[in-house]
């Protein structure tokens, strides 16, 4: 597992712009705004990308690798066509599978099961997207949360309409795959509940 993931903080920003097919994100240092990891879509099909701007988009599959700005690969999420819930593939940096994300039927708000390769619930994915707040959760521990703000070490930021913050918090151990799934999850909200 690529160190970069033993962080606890990380500032998403998205890609904007007209005509944009592609899910493309940067993922900063919030502390200070340095890029630390990129996350592309890059082989696009032709019907992939004309569906892209249709009603059908949610609908469409994914194919998101995570780099180090070096260029190593840290992660890969990836979907296929889905038709009511998706089911999310997560690998690591090997290419091999860590685990996935299964959305549940008829959840206010968006909710998932992580799932280790295995398909054990490892924690589940639970949020308000109107507010765009969500927690890894199990057993009434937390994990990480991703939120639109963000308050630490006295000051607070504000994220627009594109930006987030993904704190996984410190009961995560160092190089643990949940770290994967949840770095990787906060792709996973933005593509399947957000779009």
């Amino acid at each position: 597992m690529n160190s970069i993931l033993n962080r606890n903080l990380f500032f998403v920003k998205e890609h904007v712009g007209m005509f944009k097919a592609a899910n493309n994100y940067d993922i900063l240092d919030p502390d200070n705004q340095e890029i630390i990891m990129n996350c592309r879509e890059e082989n696009l099909g032709f019907f992939t990308k004309l569906l892209r701007f249709t009603d059908y988009k949610r609908m469409t599959p994914f194919h998101v690798e995570v780099k180090t700005p070096a260029g190593d690969k840290v992660l890969t999420v990836k979907r296929g066509i889905s038709i009511i819930l998706s089911t999310v593939e997560v690998f690591d940096e090997n290419d091999i599978l860590v685990g996935k994300f299964k959305q549940k039927f008829l959840s206010i708000g968006g909710k998932f099961n992580v799932l280790d390769p295995n398909e054990n619930i490892m924690c589940k994915l639970q949020g308000k997207w109107t507010s765009w707040d969500f927690k890894f959760v199990n057993d009434n521990n937390e994990y990480g949360h991703v939120s639109k703000k963000w308050a630490g070490f006295g000051k607070e930021l504000f994220t627009s309409a594109d930006n987030y913050m993904l704190e996984i918090n410190d009961t995560v151990p160092k190089d643990d795959p949940l770290r994967i799934l949840i770095l990787a999850a906060v792709i996973c909200i933005d593509m399947v509940l957000k779009e």
